[in-house]
């Protein structure tokens, strides 16, 4: 009784695809797989020391500061 069969499953899809529409579904679709796609890139991108390139654009950019400051 706290199980959904399928015919439970068939019926919410069946519901989704009424409200939404199969185009607004696609489109949240593609959404989700170009996030997925810049996430898996943004790991990617990390250095062998676990920064990301945006903390070290903030590394270097708090260097330049304390050198001007020096000045």
């Amino acid at each position: 009784m706290g199980s959904f069969s399928i015919w439970h499953w068939i019926i919410v899809l069946v519901i989704v695809i009424l409200v939404f529409g199969t185009k607004k579904l696609r489109n949240i679709g593609g959404d989700l797989g170009g996030a997925v796609k810049g996430f898996k890139e943004g790991v990617k991108d990390q250095n062998k020391d676990g920064t990301s390139p945006l903390s070290q654009k903030v590394d270097s950019q708090i260097i330049e500061d304390e050198i001007k400051e020096k000045m």
